[in-house]
């Protein structure tokens, strides 16, 4: 049976947040160097409200969000992220592994602190609680340092159902995220998860999203399955087959 994203979303954020008196805490279960952009400090939040059946994250991750990491606060996350980014010698951070935009007043908060690092930083999210929240995109704008990756579960909303086992309306939400932040004046782009789809729909996305902005489609990002083991047997699991997709040690230095 196909689960409401937005409902679910709201679910899990009630999981992976609490009030503290330093204000909104939220869950993360790793910080790390990583090759991608060229070399990017990231922190890697708990708890997102898709399923994907494609996800990179391991189950123990994806499933058990309430299980799994600890709580930071958004001063934690700021310190943490720019002392490791200056060890490190980046200039580069970013939020990924479960819905950095979960918690909505943790992220603006430490977007705020981040201000005058002189360090870049990207939002990877599926935009949907962009799309359903009031203000979310424009919040994220007033921020010149700070792009957001919005990534699409596939080119339709079939695809869209298929992959992450929600509802297909879900899918109008990832695109109204993009057309939100578009009108605000956001730094973004659309990254397209293509290893189950064909020529035929991906084109007819990037009319889409040509209607929302030329730019938009210009910019689109072609994403392609890494297919570690764990998403391999996940894969197996429910029967997808890929039509393309890169080995771990062999993705092309364009897409890193």
């Amino acid at each position: 049976m196909l689960y409401d994203p937005v409902q679910r979303h709201r679910a899990i954020e009630k999981l992976v947040t609490r009030h503290s008196l330093q204000g909104i805490e939220k869950k993360y279960y790793r910080f790390r160097p990583a090759r991608w952009y060229g070399g990017i400090m990231t922190a890697d939040c708990a708890g997102c409200g898709l399923l994907c059946k494609f996800c990179w994250v391991r189950d123990s991750v994806m499933l058990h969000p309430a299980a799994i990491g600890e709580f930071y606060t958004a001063s934690e996350v700021a310190n943490r992220l720019v002392t490791m980014a200056r060890t490190h010698g980046m200039n580069q951070l970013r939020l990924s592994g479960g819905e950095p935009t979960l918690g909505r007043s943790h992220l603006l908060e430490l977007l705020d602190l981040l201000e005058g690092t002189e360090l870049s930083f990207i939002l990877e999210t599926n935009g949907i609680p962009v799309a359903y929240e009031e203000d979310y995109a424009k919040e994220l704008s007033k921020h010149d340092f700070v792009h957001v990756r919005v990534s699409l579960k596939g080119c339709n909303e079939e695809e869209f159902a298929m992959l992450t086992g929600a509802n297909p309306e879900g899918f109008r939400l990832q695109l109204r995220s993009l057309q939100k932040l578009w009108e605000e004046g956001a730094s973004c782009h659309a990254a397209i998860m293509t290893s189950f789809s064909n020529r035929k729909t991906h084109q007819a996305l990037l009319e889409n999203l040509r209607r929302i902005s030329q730019d938009l489609c210009e910019s689109a990002e072609t994403e392609e399955l890494i297919p570690y083991h764990h998403v391999t047997r996940r894969l197996q699991k429910w029967k997808l087959n890929r039509v393309s997709g890169y080995e771990p040690s062999g993705v092309p230095p364009e897409q890193v």
